[in-house]
């Protein structure tokens, strides 16, 4: 009876049938959760059912035959001791770093922590070409070591412990990240209390610092696993040419293979690499029910322990050198002997040319093509997020109930998930969505639009969410009363609030999909190449100046870019206090 009442009511007026749910919210909660599922959820889904068939039926028979075979245990042992390895030196650097920042007295931490994070700015595949023309035959450890007696010889990259490295190395800037703004907010008469009661520096670091600190710890490590797990650049050119394989790259292997079982596999070995993801988050999820979460209002920028002045110099002295040593020398000797006319050849004055430069940028027709594609796909990617992102930021923050919540966990699944699975999970959706229809989508430019603009939209969103929650309430109130309405509203008072928050999120969407190589490594098609895929195709081919000449310009682009946006943020930062 009371579906029919207003269904008879509807028929009286005139109305269709249902119109009455379209007058309804949830109606349109419905369809937009019903399209986020279908452009989020259904791909990852569709992998998972491809997996259990075979020829139209179900079966196990591709996870019992990868199960049975020694190469994929021997891969998973592989991808399990270098992630975890490699997340345990993310988390003993990053932590150290955010402790000291923190904590001590020391000087230029501003400028120190540009340093900490540039190993994370950089692209990981070209920080791995960096080291390895660092520890090369030309390299200047190589000759350091020339001079010793002994006959010493430069430590191999091409290594599982060498992978471990430079994984860990570009890493511990996340951990840094969730850790540093953790010890800055626990109170200080914690600690005097810890003192006070006869305990030791190191005791009170052990039983108040760090169980209050431990869910900082824990994301950060969290997401420096899933970055290891998920990252494919650094096994790809250190792991392959010795013949070390892990899940992401054994799963690339899979598909260029293109044998009759190749995405069959790929499907499994991609289950199987989600599989240790979700292992990951369950542990996060387990250390942060045993931590116990303490915060201030504000952080505690003033530092709590002073050095004398000699031993505060010894411990700048140590933390530049590290900094600079994993930081900027790799780059600048990249740099250098990007200048070298052949691989191998001493660094001298009459080796020096720009004909590496000149093959890239005059001969070669990929590096500008792929730096177009790259810029492209950047930019339609970083608008379509800014304006998509920005408003379902702005309907989680303004209608925080079950549906905007769901649609987050929805949004967040293709990030969450590693490079090469999303990938995959994208050629089984739009290879042919529906049986028998082929939309044209892959193997054209549209489909690395369509992932790109998936896997990153979630970056907008926080960027976004969190611009939101730091708004005052009274600002938007203040608005209205004075008859500010719509658009205008926005235009005067809420964007340029929100605008540092919104802005710094759409440069991280610009800068990751400028030089992402995960997803576009499976997804490119001719002229369809990215940088990424471009410098990895160098490597693969033995073109080591070709790919060091193409970085060097993509770094300097990524440095110089990074100073406009600071410059910028510092003149808006100006015009709102004038504003005021």
């Amino acid at each position: 009876m009371i579906i029919k009442q207003p269904m008879a009511e509807e028929r009286r007026k005139g109305l269709p049938p249902f119109s009455l749910f379209f007058q309804n919210k949830n109606f349109y909660k419905g369809i937009g959760l019903l399209f986020i599922f279908l452009l989020f959820l259904l791909p990852v889904l569709r992998l998972v059912w491809l997996s259990f068939v075979d020829d139209g039926s179900l079966t196990l028979h591709y996870y019992t035959e990868i199960l049975r075979e020694r190469a994929t245990w021997s891969t998973v042992q592989n991808t399990l001791v270098i992630v975890f390895g490699s997340t345990v030196l993310a988390l003993v650097l990053g932590v150290a770093f955010a402790w000291i920042v923190a904590y001590v007295q020391i000087r230029g931490k501003r400028a120190m922590q540009l340093f900490i994070f540039l190993p994370f700015i950089i692209p990981s595949y070209i920080t791995t070409l960096a080291w390895t023309q660092f520890f090369g035959g030309s390299g200047p450890v190589t000759a350091l070591l020339a001079l010793l007696p002994g006959n010493l010889q430069a430590p191999s990259l091409y290594s599982i412990e060498g992978i471990i490295l430079l994984l860990g190395l570009s890493h511990y800037p996340l951990v840094y990240l969730f850790t540093v703004n953790v010890f800055r907010k626990i109170p200080r008469d914690l600690e005097e209390a810890a003192a006070t009661s006869g305990l030791s520096r190191k005791q009170a670091f052990r039983k108040v610092v760090l169980p209050l600190a431990l869910p900082g710890i824990a994301s950060g490590g969290l997401i420096a696993f899933l970055s290891n797990l998920d990252n494919f650049g650094i096994p790809a050119f250190l792991g392959t040419p010795a013949n070390i394989r892990v899940l992401s790259t054994y799963i690339y292997e899979q598909v260029v293979g293109f044998g009759p079982k190749a995405f069959s596999r790929a499907a499994v070995l991609s289950v199987m690499l989600g599989a240790i993801a979700l292992l990951g988050t369950l542990m996060q999820w387990f250390l942060l029910r045993r931590s116990r979460v303490t915060e201030t209002v504000r952080g505690d920028m003033a530092p709590r322990i002073f050095l004398k002045p000699v031993r505060q110099i010894v411990v700048e002295g140590v933390l530049w050198s590290f900094l600079l040593v994993t930081s900027l020398m790799p780059l600048v000797v990249m740099g250098a002997l990007s200048l070298i006319s052949a691989y191998g050849v001493p660094f001298k004055r009459e080796n020096l040319s720009l004909k590496n430069y000149e093959y890239v940028f005059l001969t070669d027709v990929k590096p500008l093509s792929a730096l177009t594609n790259s810029l492209q796909l950047a930019l339609v990617t970083m608008a379509i997020c800014l304006v998509l992102g920005t408003i379902l930021a702005y309907l989680r923050f303004k209608f925080p109930d079950w549906s905007t919540k769901t649609a987050e966990l929805f949004i967040t699944i293709p990030y969450a998930l590693p490079g090469t699975v999303f990938a995959l999970c994208m050629i089984f959706m739009w290879m042919e969505p529906v049986p028998g229809w082929n939309p044209g989508v892959y193997g054209t430019a549209l489909i690395l639009f369509i992932a790109y603009a998936t896997r990153f939209m979630v970056l907008q969103i926080r960027g976004s969410y969190t611009a939101f929650l730091q708004l005052d309430p009274s600002m938007d109130e203040a608005a209205r009363t004075s008859g500010a309405k719509g658009w205008v509203r926005w235009r005067k008072v809420l964007l340029p609030l929100l605008f540092p928050g919104i802005l710094s999120g759409a440069l991280l969407v610009f800068l990751m999909a400028l030089t992402e190589l995960t997803v576009s490594s499976l997804l490119w098609s001719s002229g369809t190449e990215t940088v990424g895929v471009v410098i990895f195709g160098y490597e693969q081919a033995g073109y080591s100046t070709y790919s060091t000449a193409f970085s060097t310009v993509l770094v300097l682009g990524i440095l110089l870019g990074g100073l406009l946006f600071m410059g910028i943020g510092k003149l808006w930062d100006r015009k709102v206090l004038k504003a005021k």
